[in-house]
C-alpha cells in the first residue's frame, strides 16, 4: 500500500478488526514449517472467523445478486450475531449445499463465460473455509503466481514479464491457454493436491467434494470442474495449477547442483543465487521461467529450441498429471523480437535499442493494449456517449459520472504499457466524432472548478470538456506509470504487515477487541459490524466533538431512525458521545438548554448536531 493512499485504509484490516488474524499467522507459520492440519473445522466455525466471514463478502457486489432461494446479503444483515453464527454452525453440521445458478456473460470475442451463483448462505461458508485454508495455502504456493491471492494484482504479474524479458533477456515465450479450465478440473486430483499441502480434515475435505459436486440449475450434478462465480473456486483453481508451478520451477529455478554456491542477501531482504544461475547456463538444461495469473500464462525462454521441447513436456505434463488439454489454436510460440506476445490485456514485445557495455545488443519491452482490449474500449466508449445523449436522469450528471468512472478504470490498468499514450491518443481521434455529434461539449469556464481527484491527473489536460456542467475526463489523456514486481510481503507475517501499513493511522487492537466481543443485543450484525468499521474510520474520536472515544461509552447513532425507515447501513451510522447523542434526541427546551451549557459546544460543532437533527426530523437549535 502506498503512502499516498487515502489514509481510511487502516493499519487493521478485516481480520484484525475479528482477532482472527493471530489464528491465520499461526496457520502460515505452521504450513511453511510442514504440519499437517488434522483439526481445521473448529477454526472455521469459531464466532471470530464467521462474523469476519460475513464482513468480508457484504460489500461484494455479487452479495446482492439472487441465489438460487431467492435471496441475497440482506437476509443475513438482519439476524442478530449470534443467530448467523448458529445458522452457520447448523448449516456445517451436515452440510448438503443448495443448487447454484447458472448465467452467463458475454466474453470480448463475442462468446459466452458462465457463471455459477452460490446461494448467500453458502457463499458465506465458502467464505469462511477460504479464511482458513488460505494462509495455509499461500505458504506453499509459488511466488510467481499473481491470480487471486493476497497483496497481489495484474500489474505484478506484467511487471515479472517485462523483467524477464528486458532484464533477463528471455525472449521466446510460449504462450499457453487451457480448454475451459475452470470447467475442467478433475475432483479426485483436486482433493489429492489439497491432501499433500497438509490439509486433511476429512470433514472439511467432505465439505469440500460436496461443494464440487453443488448441483447446478438447470444442468445437474457436475462431475468435474469448479464454477466460475464461487468464492473459493479462484484459491482451489490456484490449487490445481501450483503442482504445475513447482514443476517448472524444478526444472530450472530450483535444479539442484553438486556444488553449493553462495547466496548473497539484499538490502531489501531478498536473496540472489547469480552464481548457481551462471554455472546451470553452461549447462545443456533448459532455462526456463514461469508467470501465471490464474489459468492466463506465460513460460519465458531463453531460445527457440528450449521453447519447443518446454511446450512438449507442458502438453504431455498437464494431461497426464492434471487430465487438461491445451488449445492448438491459442497456445504457440512467440519470438517477441519479431512479434507481439499478449498478456492480462497488454501485448508486449522487445525493440532493440543500444549496444550494451559487451557490446551485445541492448533489447527494452515496447508494451501496447492488446488487440481486442482496444477494440473493447472504443466500443465501450461509443456506449457510454449514447447513456450520455439520452440520460435516464434529467441533469445526465450520473450518466458522464459513470463514463468518468470507466475512464479512470482503464487508465489505471493500462497504464503501465509503454505506449499507453499513444494509444489513447489513436482511441480519442478514433471516438471524438462519436462524442462531439452526441454530447454538447465545452471547455471549462474561468470560475469552474473541478473535483479534487480528478486535479491531480488531468488538472493540466486542455482536452477536458464539460457536459451538463459536469466535467467529463479526456480518454486521450494519459501518463504512463511504472510497473513494480511483487514486493515479497504477505499478510500473515506481522513484520510484512508493520512495513506495509507503517504510515498509517491506527487505532488500539484492545478497543477493537471489546468492540468484537461486546455485541450490542438486540441489534443486527449488520449494526454491530458497521460500528466497529464507524470506530476505525473516524479514528476512535466523536463525529460531533472529535475527542476521544470509550468504546464501552460511546454511541452508535441512526442519521435517519429507524422509526422513519432508517437502516443499519454503514452510511446511516455514526459514532458519538452518550451527552452528544442525548443532545441530538432532545426535545424539551429544557433539556436542550441543560445540554447546550454542559457541552458548550463551538458553532461548527452545534451545526453538525443540527444536521443529525433535521435527518431525524427534529427542529434546529438556535445559537
Amino acid at each position: 500500500m502506498s503512502k499516498s493512499e487515502n489514509p481510511k485504509r487502516q493499519k487493521l484490516r478485516n481480520n484484525e478488526y475479528y482477532g482472527f488474524q493471530k489464528v491465520q499467522d499461526d496457520l502460515y507459520a505452521k504450513s511453511r514449517n510442514g504440519y499437517i492440519f488434522k483439526d481445521l473445522m473448529s477454526k472455521i466455525i469459531s464466532e471470530t472467523n464467521i462474523l469476519l466471514a460475513y464482513r468480508n463478502i457484504k460489500k461484494n457486489t455479487g452479495s446482492n445478486t439472487k441465489g438460487t432461494d431467492g435471496k441475497t446479503i440482506a437476509s443475513l444483515a438482519k439476524l442478530e450475531p449470534k443467530d448467523l453464527i448458529a445458522l452457520v454452525k447448523r448449516k456445517l453440521e451436515n452440510y448438503q449445499p443448495q443448487k447454484v445458478r447458472r448465467v452467463e456473460i458475454p466474453k470480448p470475442d463475442g462468446k459466452k463465460r458462465p457463471l455459477g451463483i452460490p446461494t448467500i448462505s453458502d457463499r458465506l461458508i465458502q467464505q469462511c473455509i477460504l479464511q482458513v485454508m488460505e494462509p495455509i495455502c499461500e505458504a506453499k504456493f509459488y511466488k510467481h503466481s499473481y491470480g487471486f491471492r493476497p497483496l497481489r494484482s495484474t500489474k505484478h504479474a506484467i511487471a515479472r514479464a517485462y523483467f524477464l524479458a528486458q532484464v533477463a533477456n528471455l525472449h521466446y515465450v510460449v504462450d499457453v491457454d487451457i480448454k475451459g479450465f475452470f470447467d475442467n478440473i478433475d475432483h479426485g486430483k483436486l482433493l489429492k493436491q489439497i491432501w499433500s499441502l497438509g490439509i486433511r480434515d476429512k470433514s472439511l475435505l467432505a465439505i469440500i467434494s460436496k461443494l464440487l459436486k453443488a448441483e447446478i440449475e438447470g444442468i445437474g450434478i457436475p462431475t468435474k470442474g469448479t464454477p466460475q462465480g464461487g468464492i473459493i473456486s479462484p484459491l482451489l483453481a490456484n490449487i490445481a495449477l501450483n503442482e504445475y508451478d513447482h514443476w517448472i520451477k524444478s526444472q530450472w529455478e530450483e535444479m539442484k547442483t553438486e556444488h553449493q554456491y553462495y547466496q548473497r542477501v539484499r538490502k531489501n531482504g531478498s536473496i540472489t543465487d547469480g552464481s548457481r544461475i551462471r554455472a546451470l547456463k553452461k549447462t545443456k538444461l533448459k532455462e526456463v521461467y514461469i508467470v501465471r495469473y490464474a489459468d492466463d500464462f506465460k513460460l519465458f525462454c531463453r531460445n527457440h529450441s528450449d521453447a519447443v521441447k518446454i511446450f512438449e513436456a507442458t502438453k504431455k505434463w498437464l494431461k497426464e498429471r492434471l487430465k487438461l488439454e491445451i488449445s492448438p489454436e491459442k497456445s504457440k510460440i512467440v519470438n517477441l523480437r519479431k512479434d507481439y506476445s499478449d498478456f492480462l490485456g497488454i501485448k508486449l514485445k522487445v525493440t532493440k535499442k543500444r549496444k550494451d557495455r559487451n557490446d551485445k545488443d541492448k533489447f527494452v519491452v515496447k508494451s501496447q493494449i492488446g488487440n481486442k482490449a482496444y477494440q473493447k474500449i472504443v466500443a465501450t466508449i461509443r456506449e457510454h456517449a449514447k447513456k450520455m445523449q439520452k440520460p435516464k436522469d434529467n441533469k445526465g450528471s450520473k450518466a458522464v459520472n459513470a463514463y468518468n468512472s470507466y475512464v479512470l478504470g482503464v487508465h489505471n490498468y493500462y497504464n503501465c504499457a509503454t505506449h499507453c499514450s499513444k494509444d489513447f491518443s489513436e482511441i480519442a481521434f478514433i471516438t471524438r466524432s462519436t462524442l462531439r455529434n452526441r454530447l454538447p461539449l465545452r471547455r471549462k469556464k474561468a470560475n469552474e472548478s473541478i473535483p479534487k481527484y480528478m486535479v491531480k491527473s488531468y488538472g493540466k489536460s486542455e482536452q477536458l470538456r464539460f457536459v451538463y456542467d459536469t466535467p467529463m475526463l479526456p480518454i486521450g489523456y494519459i501518463q504512463h506509470q511504472k510497473a513494480f514486481q511483487y514486493s515479497g510481503y504477505t499478510p500473515y507475517i506481522a513484520t510484512d504487515r508493520e512495513e506495509i501499513h507503517k504510515n498509517q493511522k491506527a487505532v488500539s487492537t484492545s478497543d477493537l477487541k471489546y468492540l468484537m466481543e461486546n455485541h450490542i443485543q438486540g441489534q443486527t450484525v449488520e449494526y454491530n459490524d458497521n460500528r466497529i468499521s464507524l470506530f476505525v474510520g473516524q479514528y476512535g474520536k466523536c463525529y460531533i466533538t472529535e475527542k476521544p472515544l470509550n468504546p464501552s461509552e460511546m454511541h452508535c447513532h441512526h442519521k435517519k431512525p429507524r422509526a422513519l425507515n432508517g437502516t443499519d447501513e454503514y452510511k446511516n451510522l455514526v459514532i458519538i458521545e452518550e451527552n452528544i447523542h442525548r443532545l441530538v434526541h432532545a426535545t424539551k427546551d429544557e433539556t436542550i438548554r441543560e445540554y447546550i451549557q454542559m457541552l458548550n459546544l463551538t458553532t461548527k460543532q452545534l451545526k453538525k448536531v443540527n444536521k443529525l437533527r433535521e435527518q431525524a426530523k427534529l427542529l434546529v437549535i438556535c445559537n
